[in-house]
């Protein structure tokens, strides 16, 4: 595997001295992205607007409790939306806000090291 050299020790001085004050972005993005399956919900949120069913279908392994818990904080965060529709049974609805959306980028990233490294590990 070849190693493509670039100037990390400027890269790395970057970051610690972005991470080294009390108020470090990127423990603070971690912070509300760092569960397993916050990133997953996001992940599926970004294909289109879901249902709590629909949600618990697609992340198999998650309990409704967690499913909830995790809901209710990513729309404090301000990353979702929760749409109720005026319906018996309820309806309630999930979608991303346009701050949630800025996430797309990150998750593009993400996909595309981790494929990166998939293919390095064969």
């Amino acid at each position: 595997m070849k190693v493509k050299q670039k100037n990390v020790e400027s890269d790395v001085r970057i970051l610690n001295s972005l991470c080294l004050s009390k108020n470090c972005p990127i423990q603070f993005v971690l912070g509300i992205l760092g569960s397993k399956w916050s990133v997953l919900i996001l992940q599926e949120l970004l294909r289109g607007d879901r249902r709590t069913h629909e949600l618990l279908e697609a992340l198999p392994g998650i309990s409704s409790k967690t499913l909830t818990l995790r809901l209710r904080q990513l729309e404090q965060y301000g990353l979702l939306a929760r749409r109720v529709f005026p319906e018996v049974p309820p309806h309630v609805e999930y979608s991303l806000t346009d701050k949630g959306l800025e996430v797309q980028p990150v998750m593009m990233a993400l996909q595309q090291l981790g494929e990166q490294w998939l293919e390095s590990e064969k």
